[in-house]
């Protein structure tokens, strides 16, 4: 399983931005984006997000849950 949580470096150490359920002792990578990198796979991944996230056919639960 691929999860992606975001983190900040403070004082030399990596910080999570999030609370996580991670245990002790699991192995991470770390992949370290510049600022530039960054908002390139944002753009990147936002029209594919927003194909999925804003699809008319899913106004049909909103009506459901409206009801």
């Amino acid at each position: 399983m691929l999860l992606t949580i975001r983190a900040i470096v403070r004082d030399g150490k990596i910080e999570l931005l999030e609370p996580t359920a991670l245990p002790d002792g699991a192995q991470v990578l770390v992949t370290v984006l510049t600022e530039e990198e960054h908002l390139f796979w944002q753009a990147a991944s936002s029209s594919s997000l927003n194909q999925i996230w804003d699809h008319p056919e899913d106004d049909v639960y909103a009506d459901l849950l409206a009801a």
